[in-house]
């Protein structure tokens, strides 16, 4: 027969199990305890272009802005290295970036004055014209740690909204790469935000001056 383990090795064995499983408890109710940190969310208002002189007497429908695949999401993304992108999970946009960019195009080309009207996004008025996009950058540029910066690149395409007439009109890239004052998401934000003001004077100015056919 086997003989049986002492009482008192019995009771230390079971004393130690019993004091690993309090340890594993208490640090689990710890971990639950403590504040998870938490998400900031940023949305871009930029600031509205001057008025132009007189519009143009035609109606514009803002329409599609697509935004590149790897900066399509909510999170900020910072660029490392040539190939090293990183995404960061407690910073990011209030609503997705395509649509956020579309509603602000729309804003600044009506406060600009540039068309008898504009049309914001999604909204049953086909216009005259109808203005896309596509952001191809949009993000933090982290591979210079004594210089990061704002990057953001927008193409916009002018076309007829009638379907019969001809396809893009009038094209132009927007490219703005603005410095960060300190290494924040807040600090990144205002360099997004400062970037997309000044396409968007750009693309306001560019279009008051744009030679368009009679709709």
């Amino acid at each position: 027969m086997k003989p049986s383990r002492p009482p008192l090795r019995r009771l230390a064995r079971t004393l130690a199990v019993a004091g690993y499983a309090a340890l594993a408890i208490l640090l689990a109710s710890c971990s639950l305890s403590r504040p998870s940190p938490a998400k900031r969310t940023f949305l871009l208002e930029p600031a509205p272009p001057a008025a132009v002189a007189s519009p143009k007497p035609v109606g514009l429908r803002v329409g599609t802005v697509n935004v590149a695949s790897p900066y399509r999401g909510k999170a900020f993304v910072y660029r490392l290295d040539e190939l090293k992108f990183e995404a960061d999970f407690y910073s990011e946009f209030f609503v997705v970036p395509a649509a956020m960019i579309a509603e602000a195009t729309a804003r600044a080309l009506a406060s600009a004055g540039v068309f008898k009207r504009v049309i914001p996004p999604g909204a049953a008025d086909e216009g005259d014209f109808v203005l896309d996009g596509f952001a191809t950058d949009l993000y933090g540029d982290a591979r210079d740690p004594a210089k990061p910066a704002a990057v953001l690149s927008i193409t916009f395409y002018l076309s007829p909204a009638n379907a019969l007439a001809a396809g893009v009109i009038w094209s132009r890239e927007y490219r703005q790469r603005v410095p960060v004052a300190e290494p924040s998401a807040e600090a990144l934000a205002r360099a997004w935000n400062s970037a997309l003001t000044t396409i968007l004077a750009d693309l306001a100015r560019d279009l008051a001056t744009a030679e368009l056919p009679k709709p």
